[in-house]
């Protein structure tokens, strides 16, 4: 798998990425499929997964659609879609892949019956008009799934490390002085009811973690590959000591781990 792909992902493209991405499939699958059963997702239907990635929720929603259905997948990585299309390829599913970013993605109006994205709108400076153009794309009473952080300064752990709380301080820096919106779950309401959709269910999806659970993997694995990427922010000292104070962390008894707040928007097309 080709892996030397630039500027397609925050985190890269890189074959350990591809597996934290596996790893936190793992830890939100079960609220992914709590969304898709509160927006009705089933059989014979047309979804579209937006920002695929490498196609974990999309082989799913491959199975729930089944065979006179059909998932659409959007990325802006190849990489991840070669990889999807091996996927689906293996599996026999019917996946249709679109590589464009969500600006250039051309999506018939009128075609889709549901929509889901997880940390997707969070990385464009132009959520709007994605939004509009998603709207679009709905047929009547199709539903658009939305996860997305809403507070990701809950990112927290306990007891207290000064250089890993500064290398957690510094990533949201970095996001929040990007061209986009780190925090765009909590606009999501008012802007679908822009757009003239309903907002018909909001879900909070909080996490807490303690040592040598799954879900402790996803935020430990997760500063393990940014951390050293924010060389604007931090130096090799830094980072070194940083990732050094979450083994010690994870050594600590009774740690925990808040991570970033998340929240699920539903919304139907009327």
């Amino acid at each position: 798998m080709e892996t030397n792909e630039k500027n397609a992902y925050v985190l890269g493209t890189e074959r350990k990425e591809l597996h934290r991405l596996g790893l936190q499939h793992q830890v939100w699958a079960s609220e992914a499929l709590k969304g898709w059963e509160l927006a009705e997702f089933t059989a014979g239907q047309t979804i579209l997964d937006l920002g695929s990635g490498p196609g974990f929720c999309t082989q799913d929603l491959a199975y729930i659609v089944g065979e006179e259905g059909k998932v659409i997948a959007v990325d802006k990585s190849k990489v991840f879609l070669d990889f999807l299309k091996q996927t689906a390829t293996q599996h026999g599913l019917d996946i249709e892949l679109i590589h464009s970013d969500f600006e250039n993605m051309v999506l018939e109006d009128d075609s889709i019956d549901g929509i889901y994205h997880r940390w997707a709108l969070a990385w464009v400076p132009n959520p709007k008009e994605i939004i509009g153009k998603l709207v679009r794309s709905l047929r009547s009473g199709g539903v658009i799934v939305s996860q997305e952080y809403y507070n990701w300064s809950t990112f927290q752990v306990e007891p207290h490390f000064p250089a890993l709380q500064h290398g957690i301080n510094s990533i949201l820096r970095s996001f929040k002085e990007s061209d986009s919106e780190i925090d765009i779950g909590r606009k999501l309401p008012a802007m679908f009811e822009a757009e003239g959709l309903e907002v018909i269910s909001v879900r909070p999806m909080p996490k807490i973690a303690l040592p040598g659970d799954m879900v402790w993997q996803w935020p430990k694995s997760f500063l393990k590959i940014y951390l050293p990427k924010l060389t604007n922010y931090l130096n090799s000292e830094e980072v070194a000591k940083a990732l050094e104070e979450m083994e010690e962390l994870e050594n600590t008894p009774g740690a925990t781990i808040l991570t970033p707040q998340m929240v699920e928007v539903i919304a139907v097309k009327l």
